[in-house]
């Protein structure tokens, strides 16, 4: 959620409030103390007052370390003194496997087991498992790519509801205490190649965004947070994408964004009738936009290399041809991870690759050469992220490497964990959140 006349008032309310929880000690306080969605308080990538430390590793600089029972990519999000993360587990005996038979699958996984989908609620500050809600037990009709996961939709709060999406095995609002006050159910996703789901829900104000894009009737939806009723639902004419809407205020009207194949739309949160559009990506459009300076910023890389930046003051029907697009890029763009906007610097990775662009969000030009990040030995799943003048990127070899936000972006560290990473980041307050497919880390220091 991006409101860029109230980002400078709510900065200097959360000074106050850190300066509260620097004497106690304590989390939970606004932006320095939540990280309450995909992509942070801002939907950035940005925790604009959280600071987080440089070095770590199995030894040093581990708050807690727990084992969690179920593998997922989706991002842990923070909350008070709380960490939830959704998990999806095998449970009970190895049945004969099933594979996927859908057109052009390649590197899926087989599904052998009943999973258990579930939501724990984790302690911030000792890693203790305050409850586990399993919402839903099923045999999964696809078993997804080797490398993703069946609880890749990262949750979401406001701090008094909580919000676990699983796709095909539904949306589930609860309370932070664990107590379900509502459930739906959307239908079952069938998406490219079988390569499972992963597009976040999204709130604002009384609207909870879903995007259900796949290979069947795809659509966008609002549905009223404390009820699950639907508000609105548009259909839209795409084919699979894996990306997280993006909700903008611009010039005092609230808009959804969405990143996909065919086009990126934006749609008017109040009502759903659609804005804008543009033609430029390719398929398989994973990377979640990200806006900022009056602009969006989407892009990918599958069948060609594609970014796009979109101006939003007079946005109106086809754009694609006119100077509403302010640049575009057919090189080093991003596959998996979803860009970076920090303050006046866009960053992004070269599709799942260690190489670092960064470019002046408005004009475009870049901000010097590419850089490769050395350490960073395996392909990038998850996004960048930053605090304090500092850049956070995550392989998932586990590593992640730490450089500085300045026009060199001097490397400060790779640090190197025991576990594989593809869920992105999340930091609040003093600490660093790293999700792995077998343990859930808190890093912090002393």
């Amino acid at each position: 959620m991006v409101n860029y006349k109230r980002t400078l008032g709510i900065l200097a309310a959360a000074v106050v409030l850190a300066k509260a929880a620097n004497a106690a000690n304590k989390p939970g306080t606004g932006l320095l103390g939540e990280w309450p969605q995909w992509r942070g308080p801002l939907a950035t990538g940005v925790a604009p007052l959280a600071r987080p430390p440089v070095f770590w590793s199995e030894t040093n600089n581990i708050l807690w370390k727990i084992p969690l029972p179920g593998k997922g990519h989706s991002t842990p999000i923070v909350f008070g003194d709380s960490v939830f993360v959704t998990v999806a587990s095998p449970v009970g005996d190895a049945q004969k496997p099933v594979y996927d038979n859908a057109p052009g699958t390649h590197d899926n996984l087989p599904v052998t087991h009943r999973h258990e989908f579930a939501v724990l609620s984790i302690h911030r500050l000792n890693g203790a498992i305050r409850w586990k809600k399993v919402l839903r037990e099923e045999f999964p009709h696809e078993g997804g790519h080797e490398t993703g996961s069946l609880a890749s939709n990262s949750p979401v709060t406001d701090g008094q509801l909580l919000y676990a999406f699983f796709g095909s095995r539904g949306l589930y609002c609860l309370d932070l205490q664990g107590e379900l006050k509502w459930q739906k159910s959307l239908g079952q996703m069938q998406t490219h190649h079988a390569h499972g789901e992963g597009s976040s829900p999204v709130l604002h104000g009384d609207k909870l965004i879903i995007c259900w894009d796949h290979e069947g009737e795809s659509s966008l939806q609002a549905l009223d947070k404390k009820t699950g009723r639907e508000i609105w639902k548009i259909a839209r004419d795409e084919k699979t994408s894996w990306s997280t809407p993006l909700v903008v205020e611009h010039e005092g009207k609230a808009q959804v964004v969405v990143s996909a194949t065919k086009r990126v739309r934006g749609y008017d949160l109040a009502t759903g009738a659609m804005l804008w559009e543009c033609a430029g990506l390719s398929r398989n459009v994973v990377s979640s936009p990200v806006a900022g300076h009056g602009m969006v910023f989407a892009g990918n890389s599958y069948d060609w290399q594609a970014m796009l930046a979109i101006r939003l003051s007079g946005a109106k029907g086809d754009i694609t041809a006119t100077d509403k697009v302010a640049w575009r890029l057919n090189r080093l763009t991003p596959y998996v991870s979803s860009p970076l906007l920090y303050e006046n610097t866009l960053y992004f990775l070269r599709h799942n690759q260690n190489v670092l662009s960064r470019l002046e969000p408005v004009s475009g030009k870049p901000r010097g050469e590419p850089l490769r990040l050395e350490g960073l030995r395996d392909f990038i799943f998850a996004s960048p992220v930053a605090a304090q003048g500092r850049l956070y990127i995550t392989a998932r070899d586990g590593s992640t490497a730490v450089l500085r936000h300045d026009t060199e972006n001097a490397l400060l560290a790779v640090n190197r964990l025991d576990d594989v990473f593809s869920a992105s980041a999340a930091l609040a307050n003093r600490e660093l959140y790293l999700r792995g497919e077998r343990f859930l880390y808190c890093i912090r220091e002393p």
